[in-house]
């Protein structure tokens, strides 16, 4: 039931009346009644009989006869709601949009929509998972609520959860999941396999990478039957999936492009992970971008291979714009009527339209973007997500799925294939490598020299040699000299700044004390050349700032923005145009011709034929933020930016305004993203930083917080960092474990979510589980 509290968390029997007997089918939206109140959910299941032994309310109405959980889905949003320390019902809130009856009164239900559920599925209830499943006693979290006993019970009505126990099919213990071979399946290539390293017991914090390999993917209480304790799981048979609804002989693939000379066949293992696809077998990989990837065809590719071999596939992207570039690519390989775009621009109604046309199994493939990691695509056989570090992967909404998490976790359910994609690499994604969880695409270096742009750092001795004023000047002359040069040439120009705006940030000019509103402290900046400075904060205007330190007037730049840049680089290069990409605006593409783009990280445009220079400006904004991640974000924001970059061939240039000793300017020199990813890795495995460890926050008023850690039962050896300030007068603390411990602290803080829950305890506390932000 979509009831937010976290001690009911667990299914619920109703009885079902003669009318609704035809309606009410696993799957559909229902209306209970709960505690005196109409209440929304979804039936789970239909059973003969129920354990509870008092009395059982009935349905009140089916909402609608249409199916909108598939039972995979189910597994899927268990899952994720046990990893993450959250509710189903919060889950489910993020899986299954809203319903538009119009929509589905003006779509005709196909005849082949295949049973979401079978009638004879076993109804898992509190009966099974025992009452520490969610919280306290189911007698202890109702005693309280009025008429109550007539509708409680372990049954077929979705509370906000289904309790798996271990009596349960999809409940495994941590040592069948340990000895299971969670790597054998995900080969691609014609070579056999290796035995499975992993023993048959957990194994111990020193030895990490192996014993990260199933549960960084998925916890252990979610984790399917173990098909098999040998060397290494069979591809499972193809024939075997004849049944399914989204087969080869359903679609039109004929229309179906092939693969393209130049795409996957410039990786080593590329042509092998496509025949892999077509064969349906689980084959998952992390993928290296060359640099001028055509990344959309290419997945698109991927999609078709997968088609042709009779499953679906699910692609997730960051943003609206990548979203229109793999719809366009997968219209041109596949055609029209094989895939559907999920975007919240698109509206309710339209939404609702395409989400019911994967329901219903008319369309195999699904793209979008973070909402469609949840896509009901049938017998989905691959998983997609491009540039995973992004943060607008990570859900703002509880309980803080991040997409990549969900995909993959996806795929160990649904035994599919997984493809992370992207120019840079992450953390998560090593560790996948390094766990074998998942195997590399990469070019050779042959390939990757011949497709990369020169790439020149400026704080180097050459340079220094060259222009001694290189390591402080922010344009300095070898960056100057490579876009003046592809200007020459007719290219255009891409100049990558990190703040937006004119001057962010200011300070004295005689003291350098950066300036702050008199009325709220907050940081003062200018939008223009002749504005006053503005709080960020307050928004209220300062025109008669005075620095409280020295008494002067006058302001300088402490950060310069996006537009300001725009407007040093119209001087410096008069006679061709400027155009900024930002928050503002953003350009999807510029023409081949001489022109200087300046964008903010993200917001960068495609070039006709490629951009003749990148130069990457303000590199200390970026590499000196108190972040975990920032060398990773750089990473990433550099590597995005030079593969716009042309060849070097073509005279494609990349300037990178830092001293080439730093390690991320090292990695960008050699194009070479995995070495800097299991470099951070072990990093973080020596500090026992996420991905190498778990870590959960727990955000604030003091006094709940602290009630809250004094129910949870942790694991021993958790660790409690904090307390720390946060925002609106809150505290943060934090709470570290080994990776094999972390389905027992997730369930440690939802067991204890749920006791204050059942105490109505007014004061709210956030869960997040391997936060984006940990300082």
């Amino acid at each position: 039931m979509d009831m937010p509290l976290a001690h009911l968390d667990r299914p619920f029997d109703y009885l079902v009346s003669a009318a609704d007997d035809e309606a009410a089918q696993p799957g559909v939206r229902v209306k209970v009644r709960f505690a005196g109140q109409q209440v929304g959910g979804f039936l789970l299941a239909r059973v003969e009989s129920s354990d509870h032994g008092g009395k059982l309310a009935y349905l009140e109405r089916v909402v609608s006869p249409e199916r909108v959980l598939d039972p995979e889905i189910l597994r899927l949003a268990r899952a994720v709601a046990d990893r993450y320390a959250g509710n189903l019902a919060d889950v489910l809130r993020l899986a299954v949009p809203p319903r538009h009856a119009r929509v589905e009164s003006q779509t005709e239900k196909s005849t082949t929509t295949p049973d979401p559920v079978p009638a004879e599925s076993p109804s898992p209830g509190p009966t099974s998972s025992g009452p520490t499943s969610s919280g306290p006693d189911v007698s202890e979290s109702i005693s309280s609520a009025p008429k109550l006993s007539e509708s409680i019970s372990s049954g077929p009505i979705s509370s906000r959860s289904i309790s798996l126990g271990p009596d349960s099919p999809e409940a495994v213990s941590p040592e069948s999941a340990f000895s299971e071979s969670a790597f054998s399946e995900s080969a691609f290539s014609e070579s056999p396999l290796p035995e499975s390293p992993l023993p048959e017991s957990p194994l111990p914090e020193s030895a990490l990478p192996e014993s990260a390999l199933v549960e960084s993917v998925l916890p252990e209480s979610a984790l399917l039957e173990s098909v098999s304790s040998g060397a290494g799981d069979a591809a499972p048979d193809v024939a075997s999936r004849s049944t399914s609804p989204v087969g080869a002989e359903r679609w039109e693939t004929g229309r179906i492009r092939e693969p393209v000379a130049g795409g996957w066949d410039s990786y080593a293992a590329g042509p092998a992970y496509l025949r892999a696809l077509r064969d349906a077998r689980p084959a998952r990989a992390v993928w290296s971008a060359l640099p001028g990837e055509d990344w959309p065809a290419r997945i698109a590719e991927a999609a078709a291979a997968t088609v042709r071999g009779g499953r679906g596939v699910v692609i997730v992207v960051a943003d609206a714009r990548d979203l229109d570039r793999v719809d366009r690519a997968l219209t041109a390989v596949l055609g029209d009527g094989l895939h559907v775009a999920l975007n919240a621009a698109l509206g309710p109604s339209e939404r609702y339209r395409r989400f019911l046309a994967a329901a219903r199994g008319r369309v195999p493939v699904v793209v979008g973007t973070r909402a469609a990691m949840w896509a009901p695509v049938p017998d989905v056989g691959l998983v997609v997500i491009w540039d995973d570090g992004d943060d607008l992967h990570a859900e703002p909404r509880a309980p803080y799925p991040h997409a990549r998490d969900v995909l993959l976790t996806r795929a160990r359910l649904a035994d599919c294939a997984a493809l992370v994609g992207g120019f840079a690499r992450t953390g998560e994604g090593q560790l996948l490598l390094e766990t074998r969880w998942a195997r590399e695409i990469v070019a050779d270096r042959a390939v990757l020299r011949g497709r990369s742009p020169a790439i020149t750092p400026t704080g180097d001795d050459l340079q220094m040699a060259r222009d001694s004023g290189a390591a402080i000047a922010r344009l300095p002359s070898v960056a100057w000299q490579a876009a003046k040069q592809a200007l020459q040439a007719g290219a255009p120009v891409l100049v990558q700044v990190p703040r937006r705006g004119y001057l962010p940030s200011v300070a004295c000019i005689e003291c350098r004390t950066p300036a702050r509103c008199p009325n709220c402290s907050g940081p003062l900046g200018l939008h223009g050349a002749r504005d006053v400075p503005v709080c960020h904060w307050c928004g209220r205007a300062s025109a008669d700032y005075q620095c409280p330190n020295c008494r002067d007037r006058r302001l300088r730049a402490s950060v310069i923005g996006a537009k300001r840049t725009a407007e040093e680089l119209g001087r410096a290069f008069p006679g061709f145009p400027v155009r900024t990409s930002g928050r503002e605006q953003v350009l999807t593409d510029v023409p081949g011709e001489p022109a200087v783009v300046v964008s903010t990280p993200g917001a960068e445009p495609l070039a006709e034929g490629g951009f003749g220079a990148v130069l990457l400006l303000d590199t200390w904004a970026l590499l000196s933020r108190a972040d975990l991640r920032a060398a990773e974000e750089t990473m990433r924001r550099w590597l995005n930016a030079a593969a716009l970059a042309r060849p070097a061939h073509e005279g494609g240039r990349v300037v990178v305004v830092a001293d080439g000793s730093l390690a991320p300017v090292q990695a960008l020199l050699r194009w070479d993203p995995g070495w800097f990813a299991a470099r951070e890795l072990a990093e973080r495995r020596d500090l026992g930083f996420p991905p190498a460890a778990r870590m959960a926050s727990l955000t604030g008023q003091a006094a709940a917080v602290a009630e809250l850690l004094s129910l949870a039962h942790l694991p021993d050896g958790a660790e409690v960092l904090g307390p720390v300030p946060a925002t609106d007068e809150q505290e943060r603390m934090l709470l570290r474990v080994t990776r094999s411990q972390a389905a027992d602290l997730a369930h440690a803080l939802h067991e204890a979510a749920g006791v204050r829950s059942a105490r109505k305890a007014a004061l709210p506390v956030r869960i997040q589980v391997d936060p984006a932000d940990l300082f």
